[in-house]
């Protein structure tokens, strides 16, 4: 069904705020969108500057012209398959709000998996060193930390936007006196023993299965933060070597993995000296996290 319509009324202009709400969730259902009503309210909020408490007290005042040319354009790239966190500018993880650049990922409720991994293995009034391999928009480090007073995190990643997106993050949430990020692959420019842990949500989509994504995924999210290589296993094998060295021993090694990926990286970290590998699952059940000990030091 077109979305014609609808939003040809907001073109239109002349509507007041709860008849531009209904367009939009109008055009959403005819495009079969899920949480028609719930995105519609969340990008009418956000194109005209309205908390929920406004679009609710405002309902009837008027919506001008720009206005409404701009959430229809809006609307109208929502319907096209952009996610709605792309037109938004920002994304939730982990109860934070981090804004988002073309360069990193839409942080997902799976990657908290990831920060309970390590929230589960440090106490609160402990103070530890970590870092985030290839950190995107910083979500990972910046929830760490956030819930973590006594932790520092350091950041890499290949992306000079990537990094300055994290440090705003870090900056918006109140982290970034207790991050630095650097440019560079991995933990390749760690000092030896520099860390307690190491966490990573790197690329492990196999190079021929990125064609299959979900088209939100495959045309919107950075393809140097999705694909994998061959076999998808590309990130990992670089990962493992240089957290060997840049770790202290005992210290933790976590990884997101893809949900059949669990065997190869557990047996991967276990080939390079780790210890006590196991894998850990997502609230949908799936297998997602892999952690270890680097061997000589108390598990």
């Amino acid at each position: 069904m077109s979305d014609a319509g609808p939003l040809d009324r907001l073109d239109a202009a002349g509507l007041d705020v709860a008849e531009a709400m209904r367009a939009v969730r109008a055009a959403f259902a005819a495009a079969g969108r899920d949480g028609a009503a719930a995105e519609a309210r969340m990008l009418v909020g956000h194109v005209l500057g309205l908390d929920l408490t406004g679009l609710t007290v405002g309902a009837t005042r008027a919506v001008d012209g720009d206005a409404a040319q701009r959430l229809a354009a809006a609307a109208r790239r929502r319907i096209a398959g952009e996610p709605l966190q792309r037109i938004l500018g920002s994304a939730w993880f982990h109860g934070l709000e981090f804004r988002l650049a073309p360069e990193t990922l839409v942080p997902r409720p799976d990657t908290e998996t990831l920060v309970e991994a390590v929230l589960a293995r440090f106490p609160v009034d402990e103070p530890f060193v970590f870092a985030d391999l290839g950190v995107g928009s910083g979500a990972v480090l910046v929830a760490v930390l956030a819930a973590r007073p006594h932790a520092f995190g350091v950041g890499t990643d290949l992306s000079e936007p990537a990094l300055v997106a994290a440090r705003a993050n870090a900056e918006l949430n109140g982290v970034a006196e207790r991050a630095r990020f650097v440019r560079g692959s991995y933990a390749a420019m760690a000092a030896p023993g520099a860390f307690d842990a190491i966490v990573s949500n790197p690329p492990y989509i196999a190079t021929a299965e990125i064609e299959t994504l979900d088209a939100e995924v495959r045309l919107h999210d950075p393809m140097l933060a999705l694909d994998g290589g061959g076999d998808g296993l590309d990130a990992y094998r670089a990962i493992a070597p240089q957290a060997v060295r840049a770790l202290k021993p005992g210290g933790l090694l976590a990884v997101e993995i893809g949900w059949r990926q669990g065997g190869d990286v557990g047996g991967l970290l276990a080939d390079h000296g780790f210890e006590g590998v196991e894998t850990l699952r997502d609230l949908a059940g799936r297998d997602r996290v892999v952690a270890a000990r680097r061997g000589g030091g108390a598990a």
